[in-house]
């Protein structure tokens, strides 16, 4: 007699145990995630949304959870998918290893005016998959990938608002079948099915799903366990062949923590490292004019040097997603870093022993006459007299024997360059928006730092040299990079994440080498991620829209891979190690998913289940030997791990990113030496 086999159950969701109410999301729809690590609270079931955006602000939830008849549904709410970028609202489910199953799920579209809903499948990240889609009264199966919407097949479809419409889609291998209601529409064969992946529910109109289920067979989730099993016996190979984290420091920051409005520097001359955090306050209109409250100085064993202000313990107080003005350096050469700031529209220099005033001005006037002009402002007006510094970073553009300028900015459209007198040199207002923290360097060997702000390249006395052939949105960071290898070896460039405009590699000229529509690019990175490969490799990640997807590049800027960690907040910081040579990826804190990995994606570093804060981290070469310490906080708590091996003589001390630069909008780079 023939036994007839069970289909397996990946997923049977009816959304019942789900609490009627709203999804977990940043009621603030804010930019923190771009560089914390944030856990919204509340009931997430074996469900992850992927899509974050500014524009949702006051808009309440992307997805609810309602109930009718004694059943729950959930819907989702927004009815617009252009800004800041093309984005498609989802929820999805399972994991990057799922393959060869049948989905299927009940759809209600609640209008059908425009937009599409529907199902996803073969889902590597959230923006890389199949979908049926109802979409201009047609029934679609298409591929989206980055920006890229391609239609594999379509036929007319008369849906209404009020039936429900059952979706299935049968995956064998590159094999899809797609039907509604049982009725069969499509039959082909796809190489993107092939790929496998997660399941979702999408819709860009308010849309009511409710149920979805995957089944797959036996064999089959056998050899989906065994791909899993897999890859987590091979970074657990890779974890023990590398130091693991030991804790340090415990460092109780008395009420005076923060977000990343963190500066490392020496401020006591005795050649270890001290720290300075900024507590903020927002002005006018959200973070558009952020200010220091109060700065707390500390040493490494969490003991007060002193405070300039007032420190509170409300949390609200840290939550801004903006560069502070604020840097660590020693600017009169007196061998004690002092603290660069501002506050209360001055720009002051305080001694770094005792946070005592050494110099301070007025900041310069927002002149009426620029005021009509200004770009990157809410209202479409300048909210003070005086310039309210976003940023702050230290330069050369005297080309003295050590850098002793200072250029401040406001959020988005002027920067102003200051000696170390507190001085205006220059200024410039720029017609493309200035993006968050400009790169200072010497790109013509003449002793004098040149400024890349933005899309625009100034020389030393502020005069715009060249412009990027690009008008929209801003650049997040920068990074100055070498092709080592390929057809332009040896040519200089500028690795930039530049919001909707995506990841661009630019040559010295400002002429584009490069552009990779991944959605809204956020955070870069250039270090020695592949040591066996020429030059060094590239790793990027996206944040508004689809958030979280990290793109891997080789040396030249061709993709290597992508991959989605379901986790906001991943930093891409590169982190000496080994002391070997090759630098690893460090994500965020996350116990399970953060930590660092390799070139190849592979999770090589775990942070230790302690209890540890997991909202901030950093990569920082606080102790011992050339090789990097990982420090993470929140609001409360500092904890620093080092290696759990033994300080190495000799170590490789790569060249990286200055201290005094600080900024949560810098890129990041890790080189052998310094080449420009």
């Amino acid at each position: 007699m023939e036994v007839i086999m069970a289909d397996f159950i990946l997923l049977d969701e009816d959304f019942s145990d789900f609490p009627i109410g709203e999804f977990p999301y940043d009621k603030n729809h804010s930019a923190m995630g771009e560089y914390h690590f944030i856990h919204y609270p509340g009931y997430y079931g074996k469900w992850y949304d992927p899509v974050c955006n500014h524009v949702y602000n006051g808009q309440g939830a992307s997805w609810i959870i309602s109930e009718y008849n004694g059943k729950h549904f959930m819907e989702q709410m927004r009815i617009r998918n252009d800004k800041p970028h093309r984005t498609f609202p989802m929820l999805t489910s399972g994991d990057r290893f799922w393959r060869d199953y049948t989905i299927t799920a009940s759809v209600r579209m609640f209008t059908t005016k425009w937009g599409n809903a529907g199902i996803g499948f073969c889902c590597q990240n959230s923006a890389n998959l199949l979908v049926l889609v109802f979409e201009e009264h047609e029934l679609r199966l298409e591929y989206r990938h980055k920006e890229d919407v391609t239609v594999l097949d379509s036929v007319p479809f008369d849906y209404n608002c009020d039936d429900t419409y059952v979706l299935k889609a049968e995956i064998k291998g590159s094999h899809v079948i797609c039907s509604v209601d049982d009725k069969v529409y499509f039959d082909l064969d796809t190489e993107y099915a092939r790929q496998g992946g997660k399941v979702a529910i999408t819709a860009t109109i308010p849309t009511q799903f409710g149920f979805v289920n995957v089944t797959t067979s036996e064999s089959t989730a056998a050899s989906i366990d065994a791909a899993r099993n897999a890859y987590k016996a091979e970074c657990e190979d890779a974890q023990a062949h590398y130091p693991k984290m030991k804790l340090l420091k415990k460092i109780d920051l008395k009420g005076c923590g923060t977000g990343r409005q963190l500066r490392f520097g020496h401020l006591l001359g005795n050649g270890e490292y001290q720290m300075v955090m900024a507590q903020c306050q927002k002005r006018v209109n959200r973070d558009a004019y952020g200010t220091i409250s109060c700065l707390t100085a500390f040493d490494l064993d969490g003991n007060i040097l002193w405070q300039h202000g007032e420190p509170t313990d409300n949390h609200d107080i840290g939550t801004i997603s903006a560069d502070m003005p604020m840097q660590i350096y020693d600017i009169d050469g007196d061998g004690f870093d002092e603290v660069i700031t501002a506050k209360n529209f001055e720009v002051l220099i305080l001694d770094g022993k005792t946070g005592e005033v050494k110099k301070r001005a007025k900041t310069p006037f927002s002149t009426p006459e620029e005021d009509g002009t200004i770009i990157g402002v809410p209202d479409k007006i300048y909210a003070f007299d005086r310039i309210n510094p976003d940023g702050m970073r230290i330069c050369n553009f005297r080309g003295l024997e050590k850098p002793r300028d200072i250029l401040i900015k406001d959020r988005y459209c002027r920067v102003y360059a200051l000696n170390d007198d507190l001085e205006v040199m220059w200024h410039f207002q720029s017609d493309k928006n200035t993006g968050h923290f400009p790169f200072a360097i010497d790109i013509n060997g003449d002793g004098h730092d040149e400024l890349l702000v933005g899309y625009n390249m100034l020389d030393c006395h502020g005069n715009k040299m060249w412009t990027m052939p690009v008008n929209e949105d801003h650049i997040d960071e920068i990074v100055p990079g070498r092709f080592e290898s390929g057809p332009h070896k040896g040519t200089k460039f500028f690795a930039c994440v530049a919001g909707k405009e995506g990841f661009l590699i630019s040559d010295f000229n400002g002429k584009l080498l490069k552009k990779d529509g991944i959605g809204h690019a956020q955070r870069v990175s250039l270090a020695n991620y592949l040591p066996n490969r020429p030059g060094y490799e590239m790793v990027v990640v996206n944040f508004w829209g689809h958030q979280g997807i990290i793109y891997f590049y080789d040396s030249e800027g061709n993709q290597l891979w992508e991959m989605e960690n379901e986790l906001n907040g991943n930093l891409l910081t590169p982190v000496n190690w080994t002391g070997d040579g090759q630098d690893f990826i460090l994500l965020n804190a996350d116990v399970e998913r953060g930590g660092m990995i390799d070139g190849n994606g592979i999770q090589v570093v775990k942070f230790p289940d302690d209890g540890h804060p997991t909202m901030c981290a950093e990569a920082v070469n606080l102790y011992g030997d050339a090789r990097d310490e990982i420090v993470t906080w929140d609001y409360d708590s500092m904890y620093i791990y080092t290696q759990d091996d033994a300080p190495k003589d000799d170590v490789y001390a790569p060249f990286k990113y200055p201290d005094y630069n600080a900024s949560n909008y810098r890129g990041e780079y890790s080189y052998r030496e310094k080449w420009w």
